[in-house]
């Protein structure tokens, strides 16, 4: 179990900066579109792949749609950079669709965020790549990934 992170606003050093991803991460994998839109300011920016979404309530449709195509999604994220109000994140993910083709998701986001630490822009460019369900990698239970998983520097990715 992870111990409470402190209030994370910018400017972030190294350490509140993966506190923030890793934050990030606990609730993408939570698959609670509602939950994780409270971490976006009201007025968000995203562009997803080629998707552009704006605020709270595109967020959650978007997240909605997206969890439901994806199914058994299980993501890591990982620090790449920072600076100031700013971070930068790579991340992979697994999930199958409904006809159980696996595939992996690979992608970078670009995050600013406002004063009070919610973010208000999220910028990602996503790959997915076909893979055999032998070759998963992510096999915790739904949820939080634990903490003594590999990370993604871990497993090569």
């Amino acid at each position: 179990m992870t111990t409470p992170a402190p209030n994370l606003v910018p400017p972030f050093d190294r350490d509140t900066a993966a506190q923030k991803v890793r934050k990030a991460e606990d609730g993408w994998n939570s698959r609670d579109p509602e939950k994780v839109s409270l971490v976006y300011t009201v007025d968000s920016v995203w562009r997803n792949r080629a998707e552009f979404v704006n605020g709270r309530e595109q967020i959650v449709e978007f997240l909605r749609r997206k969890w439901n195509k994806e199914l058994d999604y299980r993501l890591i994220k990982e620090l790449w950079a920072f600076d100031g109000d700013r971070i930068a994140v790579r991340f992979a993910y697994e999930w199958h669709d409904d006809a159980g083709n696996w595939f992996r998701s690979y992608g970078n986001e670009n995050w600013e965020f406002a004063p009070d630490g919610l973010m208000h822009h999220r910028y990602a460019c996503i790959n997915d790549l076909p893979i055999k369900e032998s070759d998963r990698l992510f096999h915790w239970p739904l949820g939080r990934r634990p903490d003594d998983h590999p990370s993604l520097s871990d497993l090569g990715l």
